[in-house]
């Protein structure tokens, strides 16, 4: 494993430490490209993504050009991941992003990003136990007749996510897998359809044109829209868990970004062919979540549209197992490496999965859900109603903190080779590395300024500050923390980023 020179330690055989046992280890050789991949693309939903957030940013944004959006970031992320998986080839760390970031920026830095990266999460996996119920609790007032709270299938998902989180990670590969090609092949379905039996407008390319990209809310649409993307970041933080991390990583997460961004622009496009350019902004306001189903009942049947609605339940609970895996793992990797208590360093015995912080996870899922459950007080089509408001609140909040972290790792990368001495040899990495950074700082500051119109709140609230506050908080937090660390307890300062290498640290010091 090569590593930053400034920052080296002695590395057992394979990479993996031996001390104290392999507990403090994730278990490697559980992946293969297959498995990563589906791991990587369960987080994306596609589903959600086709029904929930596209005719959302239609209708809200009313911007037509979408399709090309996701053209436009797909090219973004892709300079992006050029940088983002050489770093992956010489950092191998469950922390992926706190530990690229403290590897180049430092420890201080790293220990931010790493509350950021933990709070971003976790608000990402939480926010969709809120549309995740709320759909649950409808298909079944729809089919079977049988009327709940939204929050007590909420609720159930949050235990079987957590116990899932216990299992070994092939087993929710498989999970994941069956449910994101059923899913996938189903909307491809749909855009086929489309194609088959366009609107009055016929097959338009007119949703690709350049002048479809004008006016105030092109801004707030790219965040929307790069929500979509996030899962394919998560790729790096399985690494020790693939038996040939500096290959299977970086394929993982250009196949991610490519195919992610060719899906989404094809199925956008659909839609758009489906109504009409003219027509996808008025009938996307007019169906809202509902436009999908709208378009599939009458060209593929109610019975298709049925299926649809039940794996569209199901791509969220797909999502809600990948973003967990994360969580727990960004957990286990900072508990190994003393930003959280050592017991979040350990796996469990039986499964070599991270326990302690998939425990952390579920346990915060549930209070979270629970405090919104005991705030509902309104019908559950109040766009007020807290069912709702815990989807685009935490949602939001989430894809703030995953926008930051690029540009943070952006700027990483260009740094830790730099200081390397590998500039020349890797130039046209910084290069992209350094244009993709400035992109996503440009849309977070887009995701900052236009706050109260992605949560839905007006101009003179307080939650237009108070929500994106929270990741500026968790920033601040990390800062003060490994501030602390550098100057009481400089050995776990030294390892932050470190990864299996910190082990070889802990062991030399106890020799």
């Amino acid at each position: 494993m090569t590593t930053d020179s400034s920052r080296t330690s002695p590395t057992a055989p394979g990479g993996i430490s031996t001390f104290k046992g392999e507990e403090r280890a994730l278990r490697a050789d559980r992946l293969g490209t297959g498995g990563l991949l589906l791991s990587v693309l369960a987080a994306t939903a596609p589903l959600m993504v086709v029904a929930g957030v596209m005719p959302t940013t239609f209708a809200v944004m009313g911007i037509v050009g979408q399709p090309l959006l996701f053209v436009v970031l797909g090219v973004v992320l892709i300079l992006f991941s050029i940088g983002y998986a050489e770093m992956s080839r010489h950092v191998h760390n469950a922390g992926a992003f706190y530990a690229y970031i403290s590897r180049g920026l430092g420890g201080t830095a790293g220990a931010g990003a790493a509350l950021v990266a933990l709070v971003a999460y976790n608000a990402l996996q939480v926010g969709i136990y809120g549309i995740f119920g709320f759909e649950v609790s409808g298909l079944l007032a729809t089919y079977a007749d049988v009327r709940i709270a939204w929050w007590i299938p909420a609720l159930v998902a949050a235990l079987a996510v957590g116990l899932l989180g216990w299992l070994k990670i092939d087993v929710n590969a498989r999970v994941l897998g069956v449910l994101l090609v059923v899913e996938v092949l189903l909307v491809v379905i749909f855009d086929i359809a489309a194609i088959v039996d366009p609107g009055k407008e016929g097959l338009s390319l007119h949703a690709f044109n350049p002048d479809t990209l004008t006016g105030a809310g092109v801004g707030t649409a790219l965040c929307f829209c790069i929500a979509a993307f996030l899962g394919f970041e998560q790729a790096p933080v399985y690494a020790e868990e693939t038996s040939r991390p500096h290959v299977l990583v970086p394929r993982v997460m250009f196949l991610a970004v490519a195919g992610v961004a060719v899906f989404f622009a094809l199925s956008s496009w659909a839609l758009t062919v489906a109504t009409g350019p003219s027509a996808i902004v008025g009938t996307s306001q007019k169906q809202s979540a509902g436009l999908l189903f709208f378009l599939t009942e009458s060209r593929l049947g109610g019975t298709f549209t049925d299926v649809l609605h039940v794996l569209f339940v199901t791509g969220m609970f797909a999502a809600l197992l990948s973003f967990h895996n994360v969580v727990a793992r960004y957990a286990f990797a900072m508990g190994r490496e003393g930003l959280l208590p050592s017991a979040f360093g350990r796996t469990s015995g039986s499964s070599g999965a991270p326990g302690t912080g998939s425990l952390l996870q579920t346990v915060v899922a549930v209070v979270v859900v629970a405090a919104f459950a005991i705030a509902d007080d309104k019908p559950a089509g109040d766009p007020t109603a807290p069912v709702l408001q815990l989807f685009t609140w935490f949602g939001n909040i989430g894809a703030l903190g995953v926008i930051v972290l690029m540009a943070a790792a952006s700027l990483s990368v260009v740094v830790f080779f730099a200081r390397r001495g590998a500039a020349g040899a890797q130039a046209w990495r910084l290069v992209t590395s350094a244009l993709a950074g400035i992109a996503l700082l440009v849309i977070a500051g887009y995701t900052v300024k236009d706050f109260e119109v992605l949560v839905g709140a007006g101009p003179d609230s307080s939650l237009s500050w108070v929500l994106p506050g929270i990741i500026g908080l968790a920033a601040l937090a990390g800062v003060v923390l490994g501030l602390v660390l550098r100057a009481r307890a400089p050995e776990k300062h030294a390892r932050i980023g470190l990864g299996n290498e910190a082990f070889q640290l802990d062991k030399a010091a106890s020799s």
